[in-house]
């Protein structure tokens, strides 16, 4: 696959990048292992913080409310039953849930190659010959993108991440940058528009094409 390349500058390259076939170029005939590998990256970063007191965790309650017989009233043993307002929690999150989902590293791979060749298909992938920051500066970052047209959710993936690059992208709320190999289903699926570097056209071909 032949797509458009940018120069660093914003203008469009006379050289066309060619794009690895079985990276970005899979029929995608079902979004079924899209979908597994999106949800799995989304449970895999949540966090397991919610947790409920049961009747014997609140405190007070020690005292029966009335006496066992003669009120005409239900009997309680204590004020901190479920059904009591102030009581504990019946089924609620103990801290120990496992939201976890486990995917085959092949899988994983399998989904972020269909990723790709969605976005590719798309039109949504642009190659840029290099990105580079000598300053930090923010500005000249975003007037790389506003020329690519690239100002809405944007994924861009460079070979290397110095300081410098980090400086000047991460005041930039529709950017994100990554490394090739931490290219994900989720963050692929969620950007309007695709980045490639290229220098990392080569390197996802050999981690996920499997070339030698």
């Amino acid at each position: 696959m032949s797509i458009s390349t940018f120069t660093k500058a914003g203008t469009k390259s006379t050289v066309a990048a060619k794009l690895p076939k079985e990276v970005f170029e899979i029929e995608v005939t079902n979004h079924d292992l899209l979908k597994s590998a999106y949800v799995a990256y989304l449970a895999n970063g949540r966090e397991n913080l919610a947790r409920t007191k049961t009747r014997g965790a609140v405190s007070g309650g020690g005292k029966k409310p009335w006496r066992q017989k003669g009120t005409g009233r239900a009997r309680f043993g204590s004020s901190r039953v479920p059904i009591w307002r102030g009581g504990g929690i019946t089924h609620g999150p103990t801290g120990s849930e496992n939201y976890t989902h486990y995917l085959t590293t092949s899988s994983k791979r399998t989904a972020l190659r269909q990723a790709l060749s969605l976005k590719a298909a798309s039109g949504n992938l642009i190659v840029l010959e290099s990105f580079e920051s000598k300053d930090g500066k923010v500005k000249a970052t975003h007037d790389l993108m506003t020329k690519l047209e690239a100002t809405r959710s944007t994924l861009l993936v460079v070979p290397t991440l110095d300081d410098l690059m980090r400086k000047a992208t991460n005041n930039v709320p529709y950017l994100k940058v990554v490394r090739p190999r931490s290219l994900n289903v989720f963050d692929v699926m969620n950007a309007d528009k695709l980045i490639l570097g290229q220098g990392t056209i080569e390197e996802i071909g050999e981690w996920l094409g499997g070339s030698k």
